[in-house]
């Protein structure tokens, strides 16, 4: 086995994307391609700004020999590349990431660090993250509104642990608080101002036929039944005891969109648009939950 030897970030970077070009990986977990992968994985691992003077940085043989190994790991077991870093950068901040819990990547980090005016006036005092996972949208949102309180609810342990270290991470334990809990039997004290939620909504066909990388995900995080919607029609048949009349509930169903407008016709449902990017990201104003959230085959 040759020994390994320092190396240039730039020369580094083309070795590594030489690679995934010819390995027909998918991606989706923060990057759209082998370029941008490759970008994530050197400089995250070597702890660099993505900046044209560090292109010329010299990186030590030991580096560079982990950097191959990571991304031969990344070619040979197709993990998402979050999961072998350990963290990713979503919205421009950073989370702790382990297998077993979904890696961040809801197009409602765009609208929270976007700002949702018009549909919410006032700064909300209280927040739910339904659903929580890694606490990503909720920590954005504690970020976004100084002062508000909120609530991350996550029913599986190891993602509701996940989420607490990541708040004392972002210094937020004295505001926003974990609790692991079912959504579907949970209910708030008292109704929030803000409701988000990026539940399980992959439907049953589709879970058959997804890429490796996301197969690497744990089912309990995406899989929804037949049509995506088991886990967000239990949330919008409580969305009274979740969601203020003043307030505003932003959820999550991807391409279980059609089945969503489809099974709960009269829902004044509002789909933004996702200068991000993504799909599937709807409104619901608190004051549109009080009738005709519930389910209708």
């Amino acid at each position: 086995m040759a020994k390994p030897v320092a190396a240039k970030v730039a020369e580094l970077l083309a070795w590594v994307h030489e690679r995934f070009l010819g390995a027909h990986l998918f991606y989706g977990h923060g990057t759209s391609n082998a370029w941008d992968e490759a970008v994530a994985l050197v400089l995250t691992h070597a702890e660099l700004a993505d900046t044209e003077e560090n292109l010329g940085r010299e990186l030590p043989a030991p580096t560079v020999a982990e950097i191959k190994g990571l991304a031969m790991r990344r070619i040979n077991e197709r993990l998402p590349l979050p999961y072998l870093l350990g963290r990713c950068r979503y919205m421009g901040f950073e989370f702790k990431v382990v297998p077993g819990v979904v890696v961040p990547r809801s197009p409602i980090g765009g609208l929270l660090v976007d700002g949702v005016r018009p549909w919410l006036q006032d700064r909300p005092v209280h927040i739910l993250d339904l659903c929580a996972g890694t606490g990503c949208l909720g920590i954005i949102a504690a970020h976004m509104w100084p002062g508000a309180k909120v609530t991350l609810v996550e029913i599986d342990p190891l993602a509701a642990g996940l989420a607490q270290h990541n708040v004392d991470a972002h210094g937020f334990s004295d505001r926003v608080s974990v609790i692991e809990a079912d959504v579907g039997s949970w209910r708030p004290e008292s109704a929030a101002d803000l409701v988000i939620t990026n539940p399980p909504y992959v439907e049953q066909t589709e879970m058959a036929s997804l890429p490796e990388e996301y197969r690497a995900e744990p089912e309990l995080g995406l899989a929804a039944g037949h049509d995506g919607l088991r886990v967000i029609e239990g949330i919008l048949a409580a969305a009274q005891a979740f969601v203020s009349q003043q307030g505003l509930l932003i959820g999550e169903v991807g391409a279980s969109a059609p089945a969503l407008i489809r099974c709960f016709r009269g829902v004044p449902f509002i789909w933004p648009n996702l200068p991000r990017g993504g799909e599937g990201v709807f409104l619901l104003e608190g004051g549109a939950t009080s009738s005709h959230t519930a389910r209708h085959d």
